[in-house]
């Protein structure tokens, strides 16, 4: 006796994803978790791994393959999930064979095709039954609409959309996704970019993609449901992509470059490669981390008209990102648990639900999210780039950076360092020695940056702070031969400085040699209640210990 609890069955419950899956639904005291899969010793061990976990959860095993659904209606299910994949070359026997045996259907997938065709296929079956058909309860294209519909909510034109993923060369691979990666890899890809459609090989145009919190990854052109989805749901004027990377660079470009062998026909398909290739992943996996993340960006104009760039970043630590393509599905479940999608159909899952419904389902995990926005036509590069937040800056902080005019601050600033080596750095550099030194920093605009004077009783130490070219979300400063790479977020009553990257003229430079720099630009008041500008400034290497270090005070 289940107590009215509704039975969610969950097909390919043992992979990556259907294993996260479980274990969030196991969380809902409204439910009968059934695990389906081939190997039933695997479910047995899974089952009894979520039972410790969640001592309340009711949960049920049995064996199913999605290809042959004989026993699918005896089973009672309410709901029924597919996580098994791969999608690609799928028809819609198994969503079918759901709706007749009268339970709602949801899926991860993220193939093109079945996408596609998923509301001609099933709308009749669904409607008919009073029972919802769901597809692509997944990252792509649930999770990136629904970051779209939160970022360009009130705009009256979009012009351009990019979404990208990279998950961590840890991350568990599961055999389907491999081979659904390598049934496109090389093969024609319809897209639509430069206000047109064309054609592209898949996995083409790798390029250096920012992730906030990851640095750059490769990534390339990936086919997914998103490249018809995005500009029939959103209408982009100019560019609508969708990519995905491999964090190792010799993985990424090593498939890009064994999709040429497919783009110049000499071979059908990579598919026969995926276990072998999912071997040497495992292999090399150490060499890269267990962090991933997913970007979308979107340019076009704001309700007001203006120019705006928005941005919407999600980063996993701790090998969390395999969560996040389960959490849309879980997102579908609870909202047709409660009651709050409306008269049944089949449809992408896209629009049905918020970001924050899809986000609820990670709570709890080490992923963190952002969404930002920046004002195109808004002069000075630190307003453009803190976006909406500027508004909430001090005024001292309006003062300093408005990127209007020159400006200069007078005050005094404490010094530190360590000896030796980083005593020589500070004494090329104009930086100060130790101690208390009476301080003018002049500020003043250059084209779309700032020039930055600073003067320490009697050194100077200058600097040039631009837009970085290819990235609009970071900014570069400029020191002699060196640049570091900077993006900015706010903290309270001013901004932090995050760095990104560095370089030796146009040579970039590894990441793990660079030092640890923290930077911060607040304004506070003085006990006479004065306004004041305060900024504190920490330079340090593993290697040499605290190269300089300042904080002080300027009015």
């Amino acid at each position: 006796m289940n107590d009215g609890r509704k039975r969610i069955v969950l097909v390919g419950a043992s992979g990556v994803f259907g294993r996260r899956l479980a274990a969030m639904i196991a969380r809902w005291p409204d439910v009968v978790l059934v695990l389906a899969a081939r190997d039933l010793a695997r479910l047995d061990a899974m089952a009894a791994e979520l039972a410790k976990a969640r001592p309340a959860a009711v949960i049920e095993v049995t064996r199913l393959d999605r290809l042959d659904p004989r026993g699918l209606a005896a089973l009672g299910a309410w709901a029924v999930v597919d996580a098994a994949g791969p999608f690609q070359g799928q028809d819609h026997a198994f969503p079918r064979a759901v709706l007749t045996a009268g339970a709602h259907y949801v899926d991860l997938a993220d193939a093109r095709d079945f996408v596609a065709d998923f509301e001609t296929a099933l709308d009749g079956q669904a409607r008919a039954a009073q029972r919802w058909a769901i597809t692509g309860a997944s990252s792509t294209p649930a999770l990136s609409h629904a970051a779209l519909d939160a970022m360009t909510a009130g705009w009256t034109r979009i012009e351009r959309i990019e979404a990208a993923i990279s998950p961590g060369a840890r991350a568990p691979r599961g055999l389907s996704v491999i081979r659904a990666i390598l049934a496109w890899a090389g093969a024609p890809v319809r897209v639509f970019v430069n206000g047109h459609w064309t054609t592209r090989p898949g996995w083409s145009d790798p390029r250096r993609t920012p992730f906030p919190g990851l640095g750059r990854r490769w990534t390339s052109l990936a086919e997914t449901p998103d490249l018809d989805l995005l500009p029939a749901r959103f209408h982009a004027r100019r560019d609508a992509v969708f990519r995905a990377g491999l964090e190792l660079p010799m993985l990424h470009l090593g498939l890009w470059a064994l999709s040429l062998v497919r783009r110049v026909r000499l071979v059908r398909t990579l598919e026969p490669l995926a276990v072998l290739l999912g071997e040497a992943a495992g292999w090399v996996a150490p060499l890269g981390s267990d962090r991933g993340g997913m970007v979308v960006s979107a340019e076009g104009l704001d309700a007001d008209g203006a120019r705006r760039l928005a941005r919407w970043s999600l980063c996993a630590e701790a090998g969390a990102g395999p969560h996040t393509p389960a959490a849309p599905a879980a997102a579908s479940l609870r909202a047709l648990l409660d009651g709050r999608l409306g008269e049944p159909r089949a449809t992408p899952c896209v629009g049905l639900f918020s970001l924050d419904a899809i986000l609820r389902e990670l709570g709890g995990l080490p992923i963190r999210t952002r969404l930002e926005s920046q004002a195109l036509d808004m002069p000075g590069l630190f307003p453009r780039l803190l976006g909406d937040t500027w508004n909430l800056q001090p005024d001292v902080v309006h003062h300093a950076h408005a990127g209007v005019e020159a400006v200069t601050l007078t005050g005094w600033a404490r010094a530190r360092g360590a000896p030796g080596l980083p005593a020589l750095v500070r004494r090329l550099q104009g930086l100060p020695p130790a101690g208390r030194h009476a301080t003018t920093v002049t500020i003043t605009p250059t084209a779309g940056g700032e020039r930055w004077v600073r003067r320490f009783g009697e050194r100077a130490f200058a600097s040039t702070i631009a837009p970085t070219r290819d990235d609009p979300w970071t900014f570069e400063e400029t020191a002699g031969v060196l640049t570091f790479r900077f993006a900015v977020a706010p903290y309270p009553d001013g901004f932090s400085w995050t760095f990104e990257g560095w370089r030796l003229g146009p040579v970039p430079l590894p990441r793990a040699w660079a030092p640890r720099i923290r930077a911060r630009t607040f304004g506070r008041l003085d006990p006479d209640g004065a306004p004041a500008y305060r900024f504190r400034v920490l330079v340090a290497h593993p290697w040499l210990g605290v190269i300089f270090g300042y904080a002080g005070r300027l009015s």
